[in-house]
């Protein structure tokens, strides 16, 4: 396994040294493809977790923690981003869990909460049925129906068709790189660099 994530590193950074620079949303979309070399059992159990940069055991995670293990990468803290925001302004965030004070352990593992924080401080980007409107390193939400709510970062692979951009997300079998960019409602479409 461990040669796996070597590989897929090597693979992820010579893609980058081609042209000579990569942007923050190519980073972004690298990292998260790296992501996809780690076996991960979809858990979403509540954890007590280090705070800031704290983390659900390694092998173990769900769709938001694809996205905040990927911003890690890149230096970026969701987990204290989220909650330094949900402290300043609670009134801001979903209710969705009954608690009247922000929560580090959890809060940036929540993708409604993810959603308001992008909003706030990312880009809002449309949400259209092109596939050139989804970029690497987007950030896409969807609705799984019955208000169960998913998120992904877009990569720079492209779909067997050429035509879509590939997904990287955990919906239950570990981080991975799929085609599913409009296999489920999009009701969110951000990106967020600091």
């Amino acid at each position: 396994m461990l040669l796996r994530i070597v590989l897929l590193a090597v693979i992820v950074l010579s893609a980058g040294s081609a042209t000579g620079q990569t942007s923050f949303r190519d980073r972004l979309a690298d990292s998260a493809l790296v992501l996809t070399g780690q076996v991960v059992e979809y858990d979403p159990s509540y954890f007590q977790i280090a705070y800031p940069n704290g983390d659900v055991p390694a092998n173990k995670g769900v769709c938001t923690d694809v996205v905040i293990r990927a911003y890690r990468k890149l230096g970026i803290d969701l987990q204290k981003e989220v909650h330094e925001d949900m402290k300043n302004n609670f009134g801001s965030y979903p209710r969705n869990w009954g608690l009247s004070s922000p929560d580090k352990n959890i809060d940036h593992r929540r993708v409604p909460n993810l959603m308001t924080f992008f909003s706030r401080h990312g880009t809002v980007l449309g949400m259209s049925e092109d596939p050139n409107d989804y970029q690497p390193g987007d950030i896409v939400c969807w609705n799984l129906s019955g208000g169960i709510t998913h998120i992904g970062i877009v990569s720079r692979r492209r779909s067997a068709d050429g035509r879509r951009r590939l997904m990287v997300h955990n919906i239950g079998a570990g981080q991975v790189l799929e085609d599913c960019l409009f296999s489920y409602r999009i009701i969110g479409h951000y990106r967020y660099e600091k």
